[in-house]
């Protein structure tokens, strides 16, 4: 801690005070209280706490000192749950506000807090700083020198980051969501027989970027949205907070991938020529020109459900792990039963789809899934009773990391719908301002 002296901090929570050493508040596991050891000055501490006593090194919070309470069991046991006779909301807000989240609550906690956040609707979200949503900063004095420009950098962000935060911004969504649309229906008729046979031309030219094909209104069409995206991409990275956060987001990378074979497609006709080899063989453009079908997932920043089925795989990726070695699992061990049964066997009837056994991983997916293509399928007795244990390990293994799945989906669905409707709130503010 670089404020305060003594060799210990006291934290006054509700009237009951805990002693901590120094070092201890370093790898605090909760984020506010860690927040204390990085404070350089009597201001910086009283953003994390409501008051401090610079002769005790005694630091307030006028927060429920029996929720705190379960959360240092939290702390010291590694189990979390609610206190009893205490609103489960009430106690995910103090969570909320220590730096906890929904996730560190035993299971049988966790189904309590969703099935209530579903009946209410509701989502506590963490602190953020004053006027950051967009309210009426607090105070009247002079405004610091630049508070003007970051103001408008913020305005900027919440526009091109928040479709709801504000009338732009719900203009400039609907207008990007047009231009990929417009851009989807160009890619899905150019590939049509009809689009190509009037123009009389081989798939190699048509994914050749010549000066008559700009000039083609399909051409035309592809370059507006291009200069749309990349503006809209540029522009973002522009009036970003952290440019290399940018970077790695998974939306961002995306909009790269869309945007970036348009422009090597161009610089590989202008640097190789339109006759070159490479040219000619054009499977190399095809699949860059392809390529633009991630734009689709760029429908991800306006609409609440491919944002929460994102933030769900990003949060459950350990249950997907985990389906994955069972699928695996179960997948090695089918595999080379069926080839033993089906093919390994001199059983008088030899099965040629299973004459090895990574051929007979296919079989063991479709059955484990479902699926069922009929391309490939058990003639022997064996094989089908094996078969059908298969299929019934499948529907098995496939439900046991599914709740654990649908409880991730229901917290990032209620998050998010919290976090767009609060700026809907400012929204609503703007009209009536």
């Amino acid at each position: 801690m670089n404020f305060g002296r003594g060799p210990s901090v006291v934290l006054n929570v509700g009237g009951t005070r805990y002693s901590f050493s120094r070092e201890v508040l370093k790898d605090f596991p909760l984020r506010r209280v860690s927040r204390l050891h990085g404070c350089l000055s009597e201001q910086d501490v009283l953003e994390v706490c409501d008051d401090y006593d610079r002769e005790r090194n005694e630091y307030f919070f006028d927060r429920h000192s029996e929720a705190f309470g379960f959360i240092m069991l939290y702390v010291r046991h590694g189990h979390l749950r609610f206190v009893p006779h205490m609103c489960e909301l009430s106690f995910y807000n103090e969570m909320i506000y220590w730096g906890l989240e929904g996730s560190h609550l035993d299971y049988c906690c966790q189904r309590r807090l969703d099935d209530r956040m579903s009946e209410t609707c509701t989502y506590y979200a963490a602190e953020e700083p004053p006027g950051k949503m967009g309210g009426v900063p607090e105070g009247k004095g002079r405004r610091p020198p630049g508070a003007e420009g970051g103001k408008w950098l913020e305005r900027m962000r919440r526009t091109f980051e928040e479709p709801t935060s504000s009338v732009a911004a719900q203009v400039l969504a609907t207008v990007s969501i047009l231009f990929v649309i417009v851009s989807m229906v160009v890619l899905c008729a150019s590939t049509l027989p009809e689009w190509r046979a009037p123009e009389n031309r081989s798939m190699e030219e048509q994914s050749r970027y010549t000066a008559e094909s700009v000039r083609e209104p399909s051409g035309i069409i592809e370059a507006i949205c291009i200069g749309w995206f990349t503006a809209e991409c540029i522009v973002r990275f522009i009036v970003s907070k952290d440019k290399c956060e940018f970077v790695r987001r998974p939306l961002n990378i995306i909009d790269l991938l869309a945007i970036t074979p348009y422009y090597i497609s161009v610089l590989m006709t202008v640097f190789t020529g339109e006759n070159s080899q490479l040219q000619r063989a054009g499977v190399t453009l095809r699949v860059l020109r392809m390529m633009r079908i991630f734009w689709v997932i760029k429908l991800a920043r306006h609409f609440i459900g491919l944002q929460t089925l994102g933030l769900t795989l990003k949060r459950c990726y350990r249950e997907m792990v985990m389906l994955l070695v069972f699928i695996c699992v179960a997948m090695a061990i089918f595999s080379a039963l069926s080839q033993l049964l089906e093919n390994g066997l001199d059983l008088g009837t030899k099965n040629k789809d299973y004459a090895s056994i990574p051929a007979a991983c296919w079989w063991v997916i479709i059955s484990m899934t479902t699926v069922g293509y009929g391309d490939m399928c058990p003639i022997t007795v064996p094989g089908r009773i094996l078969g059908g244990i298969c299929v019934v390990s499948g529907i098995v293994l496939l439900a046991l990391p599914i709740t654990f799945i649908y409880h991730s989906f229901v917290q990032c669905y209620h998050e998010l719908k919290f976090r767009s409707a609060r700026y809907s709130r400012s929204l609503s503010a703007e009209f009536l301002n």
